[in-house]
């Protein structure tokens, strides 16, 4: 079995020094080091983080495998607080659908199983350096690429099948700007910084949809606390924020737009 094709599942079975050996050989593979072997209760059982060092970025170990994606709107019932707060939104014209499952079906990709390779992924994202269409040369330049939509919907998820990568609520007496703790702002399950700032806009190979953050569209437009959050969600693909992005009005924008390396292994 080849690094690429370790499971998340095998990864999860792992005993720590299993795991640290699986460290060593992926830091190896890349001219890395390793910076950090620890383990964290993710899902009711132990899950371990890696972090690699390479050319002064930092990298988590992402398993892939087998996995399952997207959000099952149809096994999930809002709460009556998340009801009203998207009727409240409603009512001062912003949503896209007469209720909140409908909203959640224009943005959030469907659930699906797909099979992924394990890679190493960076912790942060990073700022464009160059227009969309110029990132994947640039980037492999150094040995890099961009991720797929399904590499960083599983990499913020982390075998998670609820709305956010935390659970399916969130705070609906604040936006999430401008408080220093909230449920988006500690490492997510691999140790990535991910999800964690809706003014932050993900690009990965896919032109149809966004990642992580609207660029702040949904905070400045007094959306609702509910739709300010929805664009952390793990499956939110966005796809009004993807056209803006991609289109004329974007063109110039680039540099406030964020990817987060892939390392293949």
């Amino acid at each position: 079995m080849t690094l690429a094709d370790l499971t998340f599942d095998q990864w999860r079975s792992f005993e720590l020094p299993a795991a640290r050996r699986v460290a060593e050989e992926a830091a190896d593979s890349v001219d890395g080091r390793v910076a950090l072997v620890e383990t964290r209760e993710h899902l009711g059982a132990p899950l371990h983080r890696v972090r690699i060092e390479r050319s002064g970025r930092e990298f988590a170990l992402i398993p892939g495998g087998p996995v399952s994606l997207g959000f099952d709107l149809d096994s999930w019932q809002p709460t009556p607080q998340q009801t009203a707060d998207y009727a409240e939104s409603l009512e001062q014209g912003f949503g896209d659908g007469p209720d909140l499952r409908a909203h959640l079906a224009q943005v959030l990709s469907p659930r699906r199983s797909v099979v992924l390779a394990t890679v190493l992924m960076a912790v942060e994202d990073e700022n464009l350096t160059e227009p969309p269409a110029d990132m994947p040369p640039a980037l492999a330049a150094r040995g890099l690429r961009m991720p797929s939509p399904d590499e960083w919907e599983h990499a913020c998820g982390a075998g998670t099948d609820t709305l956010f990568r935390w659970g399916n609520d969130c705070p609906l007496d604040r936006v999430p700007y401008g408080v220093p703790a909230g449920p988006q702002s500690g490492p997510n399950a691999f140790g990535l910084r991910i999800a964690y700032d809706t003014y932050r806009t993900e690009l990965t190979s896919d032109v149809t949809a966004v990642h992580g953050g609207d660029g702040g569209e949904s905070v400045c437009g007094g959306y609702g606390h509910l739709l300010a959050w929805l664009p952390l969600a793990t499956a939110n693909r966005n796809p009004s924020m993807a056209e803006f992005v991609y289109g004329p009005d974007g063109e110039g924008l680039f540099e406030d737009f964020s990817t987060r390396p892939v390392l293949a292994l």
